[in-house]
């Protein structure tokens, strides 16, 4: 009974190792058809077919972006493939194994039946067992052929077994190896696709090259009016920073308050008892609410418990922009092209026209202003905020409550077709990198 039980686990064992081999092999898919489907919508995206250099200079940041997710998606599937051929060694010596035990079983099944066939009668049974010396022995002769019976029976079933689980195995390592290939063939596909984007980012950075000076001007005239939104950004926070540590100490001094005129109570009641002056225990409630005057800012109770959940969430933040999308512009300082580098606050995403920016996280609209037209909003996550910039609509005001994914507004779309959210995340004044932050 003990061996039935034994063998019955080791059979679990062996098939949830194939079902898990198949179930590693889906999610590994799964995680490529995410990024393949991104690459996908990504390339609907509408390219201007204008000569000038603002447009050619937006082609160039969508294409570079482009390159950029095509690159991570080939990076994947060498990725992938490893992780399969790996699965696919480690099937291949647990088949040679079960091969090996199956050849093994075999062999102990025909000793079994040929020693049965050798004592198959039942007249030699019955001699074996009379013939005993005594009840005891013919008890145990008795016992013996049954259980050999059953043994016998036992090896039957674990050889059937084993020839199910080479079987099994069999079509386990197949379909391994088939989705190895088929990466393989996917990955050499990406790789000239690859070639063909690099060589028109070529082509366009040659066009680009012949217009040096006009591209110089348009990288000056996009960094003032960079500088001036930051600044107006820079300001709006150190007033909202401003304004919270203001609410935390009046708030402070409230309680501070509270707790004097409680102590002055106890402290009234307390000499009325005893006869004890309360002066003393006014002046020790003077003395402590001192000591415990707020020299910083400081957020409150709930912020605090706000900003470590936006903490514990740090790169599964959503894109902050709706529908097929491109990273088109990078966080911190990058070079465009020779001679020509950019220095950004935040990130650039370009979407589809009509796309719509949305909340990142929940919070509250600390701010809502115009520039050169166009509206931008800022949200609170307690000692968090994120900036919300190129939207020519709003749906939301301050003091909104916003939750994750919430609708900020709609990015505003230019005459070339380019909707392109500006994505800022800051720590109060200290800018960060949102590409960390964000689950691309």
């Amino acid at each position: 009974m003990k061996r039935c039980w034994i063998i019955l686990v080791f059979c679990l064992c062996v098939s949830g190792l194939g079902a898990q081999t198949t179930r590693k092999i889906r999610e590994l898919e799964q995680q490529r058809k995410e990024l393949r489907q991104q690459i996908s919508e990504s390339e609907t995206l509408l390219q201007s077919t204008e000569k000038d250099v603002k447009s050619q200079l937006d082609n160039l940041a969508l294409l570079t972006g482009q390159i950029d997710e095509r690159k991570k998606y080939i990076a994947m599937i060498e990725h992938d493939v490893q992780a399969i051929q790996l699965e696919v060694d480690r099937l291949g010596v647990e088949l040679k194994r079960l091969q090996a035990d199956l050849k093994d079983k075999q062999k102990k099944y025909e000793e079994s039946v040929k020693y049965m066939y050798r004592n198959k009668s039942v007249q030699e049974k019955l001699m074996f067992i009379f013939s005993a010396d005594n009840l005891s022995q013919m008890y145990r002769r008795l016992r013996y052929v049954r259980e050999y019976a059953d043994y016998q029976r036992l090896q039957g079933l674990q050889l059937q077994r084993k020839q199910k689980q080479v079987i099994d195995k069999k079509v386990t390592l197949v379909a391994s190896r088939q989705a190895k290939e088929d990466l393989l063939k996917q990955g050499e596909e990406e790789k000239l696709k690859l070639e063909k984007q690099e060589g028109e980012k070529k082509t366009l950075l040659t066009a680009l090259q012949k217009k040096q000076r006009s591209i110089q001007a348009e990288i000056n005239r996009k960094r003032r009016s960079a500088d001036k939104l930051n600044a107006q950004i820079d300001r709006l926070i150190e007033q909202e920073i401003e304004a919270a540590r203001k609410r935390a100490e009046a708030e402070k001094k409230r309680k501070a308050e509270e707790a004097r005129r409680k102590a002055a109570a106890d402290a009234a009641r307390k000499k009325a008892e005893t006869g004890e002056k309360a002066g003393e225990t006014t002046a020790a409630s003077t003395g402590k609410e001192k000591a415990e005057q707020m020299d910083i800012y400081k957020v409150d109770l709930d912020e605090r418990r706000l900003s470590g959940s936006f903490e514990r969430n740090k790169g599964a933040l959503p894109v902050p922009i709706t529908g097929p999308y491109v990273v088109v512009g990078h966080y911190g300082q990058y070079q465009v092209m020779k001679n020509v580098r950019l220095d950004n606050k935040g990130m650039d995403i370009k979407g589809k026209p009509g796309a719509y920016a949305r909340a990142v996280f929940d919070g509250e609209v600390s701010a809502v202003f115009q520039y050169n037209g166009l509206t931008n909003v800022l949200v609170r996550h307690g000692s968090y905020i994120s900036v919300y910039c190129n939207l020519s609509s709003v749906r939301v005001k301050k003091g909104s409550l916003v939750r994750t994914r919430d609708i900020i507004g709609e990015v505003s779309t230019d005459k070339s077709g380019n909707a392109v959210l500006h994505f800022q995340l800051r720590k109060e004044t200290v800018k960060l990198n949102p590409e960390q932050w964000i689950r691309l």
